[in-house]
C-alpha cells in the first residue's frame, strides 16, 4: 500500500510532466490564462527601465536620403558613421570620400574637429599623443577611400545610442547615432 504523501508527490510529478510535454495552448487559451495571471517579474521590468537601451543593429537611424545627397554634393563624402571603440574611451567618426576636391577641408590640419553630444552636454576633441600626434588622417583625400578621426571620450559621457554632431571647420553633420 502506498502512503498518501508519496501518492500526492507522484500525482504532482505526473501533472508537471504532462504540462511540460503538452502542446502549446491555442490563442484563446493563452489569452484567458494571461488575463487571469499577474506579471511574472515586476521587479525585473523596473530594473530594465533604469538600464540604457542599446541600439539594435537592425534599427539603425541612418542619415536621411536628402541629407545624404547634401553631403555628397556639397562635401563629396558619404558613409558617415560614428562608433564607440576601445570600451567607450574613444568615439570614432568615419566617412568615405567621393570627390577629393570637395572633401579636402575635412582633412586640413587647420580645421580643428569636434564632436558635440547635446544629451550628455559635452564637446569632445581629438587628442594629441606625444609620439603619434593627432588621432586623425590629414593626408590629401583620394576618391573611394575611407577616412577616420578618433575623439577622446574619457569618462564615457558619450554612449551608444546618443545622437551627436560632428563639426570640422564649416562642415557640420547633425544627429548621427553612436553605434
Amino acid at each position: 500500500m502506498i502512503r498518501p504523501a508519496v501518492l500526492s508527490n507522484l500525482l504532482l510529478c505526473g501533472v508537471l510532466l504532462a504540462q511540460s510535454t503538452a502542446p502549446a495552448p491555442s490563442n484563446e487559451q493563452s489569452k484567458s490564462t494571461s488575463a487571469n495571471s499577474a506579471p511574472a517579474k515586476p521587479a525585473a521590468s523596473a530594473a530594465n527601465k533604469s538600464k540604457p537601451v542599446l541600439p539594435s543593429r537592425y534599427r539603425q537611424n541612418r542619415v536621411s536620403a536628402s541629407a545624404r545627397q547634401h553631403y555628397e554634393l556639397m562635401w563629396g563624402v558619404d558613409s558617415l558613421a560614428v562608433k564607440s571603440a576601445e570600451s567607450g574611451e574613444v568615439i570614432r567618426f568615419s566617412y568615405r570620400v567621393l570627390d577629393p576636391a570637395k572633401a579636402k577641408p575635412l582633412n586640413e590640419k587647420k580645421n580643428e574637429p569636434s564632436l558635440i553630444d547635446p544629451k550628455a552636454g559635452v564637446k569632445l576633441v581629438i587628442p594629441s599623443l606625444e609620439k603619434i600626434g593627432k588621432l586623425r588622417q590629414t593626408s590629401t583625400p583620394e576618391a573611394g577611400k575611407m577616412y577616420w578621426m578618433a575623439f577622446s571620450n574619457k569618462g564615457g559621457f558619450v554612449k551608444p545610442g546618443h545622437r551627436v554632431d560632428v563639426v570640422i571647420g564649416s562642415f557640420r553633420v547633425e544627429g548621427l547615432v553612436v553605434q
